[in-house]
């Protein structure tokens, strides 16, 4: 992919009316309020083919799915509710999960997902989160994950190559992206193929993880994407099942344009399986009692992914900072208007 070098981010300039005034007339808002209304469209008619349902959650919790210990990538946003603590939720894969056990070909949701860090260039504290969880393992949630985003591709090349191509300087990423199959590789096959440099993996004890820099080689290698399999499994939350060695996740992640755009995995059957993970990544079973009970009571064998949406806009539009790709700026720590 070819990033395309925009002006200054509209949140770095100082001087003048405020931001939600000085993006009035700016094209790249208005096909951002269009690829908006295009993903929930097309995301709708998607998940209807299929007939897996939309259920409408809240945006509280009290079960986090990225909790304090191994495998965690977030900080969980804790708010004080009428003198309960509570989390604003940074994922509702546990709800998507209880709502298969009731809707028997999945359910899926596209809502906001908060979360406790500090902004970057590809990272909000508060983005659109599209997820879905569906009867199944890992081979089942690739496939249609795959299938959905080259559903979004094929909405957006049919109903808005003009403005699209015109901030994206062309359309070509999304056309080569349809034109063959995604490059499917483990994590174990990945450490290989880049020689296991330093600047592309993060080494610890028993886990690694992959960087930035290590997407992007990734990406130039075997793209324009790659579904990144297999992760170490203390590398990844308590919930992702594994392999029959017990050494190796049953997840995925998608590569594309700005590095991870959708993350996936296959979930713990039985409530022992998910009890024996939450031990090994230090995390206090009594947290997730509601969950494991599920679990025993209705063990089912589900698998679910999650597309960050404004990523996803990162892709299509060539940007080259997600921080501008929110029509009304959100950041942790700022009071912002409107």
């Amino acid at each position: 992919m070819t990033t395309v070098e925009h002006p200054p981010s509209q949140r770095l300039v100082a001087a003048g009316p405020p931001r939600f005034l000085r993006i009035l007339d700016d094209p790249l808002y208005t096909t951002l309020v269009d690829l908006q209304d295009l993903v929930n469209y097309e995301t709708a008619a998607f998940w209807r083919a299929r007939r897996v349902r939309a259920v409408h959650l809240p945006v509280t919790t009290s079960s986090i799915s990225s909790p304090m210990g191994l495998g965690s990538d977030s900080l969980p946003v804790q708010v004080d509710l009428f003198g309960v603590p509570t989390y604003l939720a940074d994922s509702m894969q546990f709800l998507l999960e209880y709502g298969c056990r009731i809707a028997d070909r999945g359910c899926y949701y596209l809502m906001p997902s908060f979360r406790g860090e500090e902004t970057d260039a590809t990272h909000l504290s508060q983005f659109f989160h599209s997820e879905a969880e569906i009867p199944g393992g890992l081979d089942d949630v690739i496939d249609v994950a795959d299938a959905y985003l080259r559903h979004l591709t094929e909405a957006v090349l049919r109903e808005m190559t003009g403005p699209v191509g015109r901030i994206a300087g062309g359309v070509e990423h999304l056309t080569d992206f349809l034109a063959k199959p995604t490059t499917r590789m483990t994590f174990d096959e990945a450490v290989a193929a880049l020689d296991a440099a330093p600047e592309c993996f993060e080494f610890h004890d028993q886990w690694r993880t992959i960087t930035r820099e290590g997407e992007r080689r990734l990406m130039q290698l075997h793209g324009p994407a790659v579904w990144l399999t297999h992760f170490d499994q203390l590398s990844v939350p308590f919930y992702q099942a594994h392999d029959a060695t017990g050494r190796k996740a049953l997840n995925a992640d998608l590569l594309i344009g700005p590095g991870e755009v959708v993350g996936c995995g296959e979930r713990h059957t039985h409530a022992d399986q998910a009890r024996t993970a939450l031990a090994a990544h230090g995390v206090a079973a009594e947290d997730y009692d509601w969950y494991l009970r599920m679990k025993q009571e209705k063990p089912l064998h589900t698998a679910g992914f999650g597309m960050g949406v404004e990523r996803f806009f990162m892709w299509v539009l060539c940007h080259d900072d997600v921080r501008d790709l929110q029509l009304l700026e959100r950041a942790n720590g700022v009071l912002t208007t409107p």
